[in-house]
């Protein structure tokens, strides 16, 4: 499969900003496409995924309305390494289909994937740079606990079925350090933005 335009991979560890990241860069004229939302639709009622992971999991995965009970599911398999490697190993190869397929379409001059998983999901060789969004474990506990409301057990096991910090880092070719002001993000997602888009255009 052919690639048509520049493509960087955005990660970086749970609620470590990637979001926060990624809507700067989207306001900017990004075409941002993030794995999550693919995600989501994937195990909507009637998402290509859903069948498979209730012959997987059984029904009680899904909610009242039919589609996957999220909270639930993610308890459930940062719980049990099995459990969360069979889920993953439904998932990730359609998301990572469906973002390559979405890099090459499109009108802005470079694609931005937020892939949270990419050191954990692998097969991302296709991009041409990997941006991580960088903050020390610590702060995205802090940060977790204070969004998502889960317990402090939920929090560290969430962190630990994660790849570290130096994983992370070690496929970097950019770094945004995000512990610092939103003044700070803002002027590094610029320079950034201004990088790639050198870098696109022929």
């Amino acid at each position: 499969m052919t690639r048509t335009r520049f493509t960087v991979a955005l990660t970086g560890g749970i609620a470590s900003g990637k979001s926060a990241a990624s809507d700067r860069f989207a306001a900017l004229g990004a075409d941002v496409i993030d794995a999550d939302l693919v995600s989501r639709e994937l195990v909507a009622p009637g998402g290509e995924a859903l069948a498979e992971i209730v012959a997987a999991f059984g029904k009680d995965v899904l909610d009242a309305e039919g589609a996957l009970d999220r909270r639930a599911m993610r308890e459930r398999v940062f719980a049990d390494d099995a459990q969360r490697r069979r889920l993953e190993s439904i998932l990730h190869p359609r998301v990572r289909d469906i973002l390559r397929e979405r890099a090459r379409a499109g009108s802005a001059w470079y694609a931005l994937l937020v892939v949270p998983l990419l050191v954990e999901s692998g097969q991302y060789g296709w991009v041409d740079r990997v941006l991580v969004v960088d903050v020390p474990r610590a702060v995205q506990r802090a940060r977790l606990l204070a969004r998502d409301g889960v317990t402090p057990e939920l929090a560290d096991a969430m962190l630990d079925a994660q790849a570290s910090r130096e994983q992370r880092l070690a496929i970097a070719d950019d770094v945004i350090p995000n512990d610092g002001t939103l003044a700070d993000l803002d002027d590094c997602v610029r320079q950034l933005h201004e990088r790639y888009l050198a870098l696109a255009r022929p």
